[in-house]
C-alpha cells in the first residue's frame, strides 16, 4: 500500500512524502510516470528496476526519473518513506541545461546531500514556497545534479542512460550494502563481510570502490553518520551514549567521523538541525 502526502508546492515543482507499506519480495507491475523527479529515501530500502536493470535504493542512494520511464519495485525488507520532488519540464531544463542527456539515473547520497535533504524538509514546513522552499530546493538539486553529472566513460548520450557496469559486480555491491544497512554481524569487518558474500576481500573492496565511488570504510561510516543525524535531529542529548549506540569507539571517534563527513561537530549539527542559532543556546 502506498500513500502520498503533499508537503509543498512551488513554481514548477511539488514535494511529497511517499510512504510504502508493501512487504512483497516479487516485482510489482510496470508503472509509468509522466514527470521529471528526484526521489530520496528517508527510511527503509527497496528494489527498483528500469530497462531490465535492478538496483537497491536506500538512504545512501537517490534516483532521478524522467517522463515515460517504466519502473518496477520490490520491497523485500518491508516498507519505506521517501521524499519525492516532481519538476515541470521547463524547470528541469533550466536546472540541468546541456547536462540532462548525461546524468546518471542513480546518485550516491553522501552525508552532505542528506543534510541538504533535511534542510529542505524543514523549509517545506515553513510555508514560504516562493523563496525559502525554492531556495532550499535549488541547493538540494544543485548538489544532487553535480553528483549525477559524473557519468561512466563511454556511456551513451541518452537521457538517464544506465551506466555500463558489470551486473555481477553490481549485485555483489548491493549485497554488501544490504548487510551494512541491516547491521548484519558480519558487516563489522571487511574480511567477515567478504566471507558472508562468498567473495575475496580484495575483490569486494575493489568492486565496491569502483561501483560506488567510495571505499567500504567510507560507506559504512556514511551510514553511521546518517543515523547520527537522525538521532541529533530527534533531540538526543548524550553524545557518549550515541557513540556507543552507533558502534563508535568513543565520543571522540564519533566527533572525528562526523566532522570528516560534514565539516561540523555533532554539537554544532544538533544546533543546526534544531534551527537554533548559537546565541540561543
Amino acid at each position: 500500500m502506498r500513500s502520498n502526502r503533499r508537503l509543498g508546492t512551488g513554481p514548477g515543482f511539488t514535494v511529497d512524502t511517499v510512504t510504502c507499506a508493501d512487504d512483497h519480495r516479487g516485482w510489482s507491475q510496470i508503472e509509468v510516470n509522466d514527470d521529471y523527479r528526484l526521489v530520496l529515501v528517508r527510511s527503509g530500502r527497496f528494489g527498483r528496476m528500469t530497462d531490465g536493470v535492478d538496483g537497491l535504493v536506500d538512504p545512501t542512494m537517490a534516483y532521478l526519473g524522467v517522463p515515460g520511464e517504466e519502473e518496477r519495485f520490490a520491497h523485500p525488507a518491508g516498507g519505506d518513506v521517501c521524499t519525492a520532488l516532481s519538476l515541470t519540464p521547463a524547470l528541469w531544463r533550466s536546472l540541468t541545461g546541456e547536462r540532462s542527456g548525461r546524468l546518471r539515473p542513480t546518485v550516491y547520497v553522501d552525508a552532505g546531500v542528506e543534510l541538504a535533504h533535511r534542510a529542505f524538509l524543514r523549509a517545506a514546513k515553513g510555508g514560504d514556497a516562493g523563496f525559502a522552499l525554492s531556495e532550499s530546493l535549488l541547493g538540494l538539486l544543485g548538489t544532487v545534479l553535480r553528483q549525477a553529472s559524473h557519468t561512466d566513460e563511454g556511456s551513451a548520450p541518452q537521457v538517464m542512460s544506465v551506466p555500463r557496469s558489470s551486473e555481477v559486480r553490481g549485485r555483489l555491491v548491493s549485497a554488501a550494502r544490504e548487510a551494512i544497512l541491516a547491521d548484519h554481524p558480519a558487516a563489522e569487518g571487511l574480511i567477515s563481510l567478504a566471507q558472508l558474500l562468498g567473495a575475496s576481500p580484495y575483490r569486494l573492496s575493489r568492486a565496491f570502490t569502483r561501483e560506488m565511488g567510495v571505499s567500504l570504510t567510507h560507506y559504512r561510516n556514511r551510514v553511521r553518520v546518517g543515523r547520527a543525524l537522525e538521532r541529533l535531529e530527534g533531540g538526543v542529548t548524550s553524545l557518549a551514549e550515541l557513540a556507543v549506540e552507533l558502534g563508535f569507539a568513543d565520543q571522540a571517534h564519533l566527533t572525528r567521523t562526523v566532522r570528516s563527513h560534514l565539516g561540523h561537530t555533532p554539537t554544532a549539527l544538533r544546533r543546526l538541525l534544531s534551527g537554533r542559532s548559537a546565541d540561543e543556546r
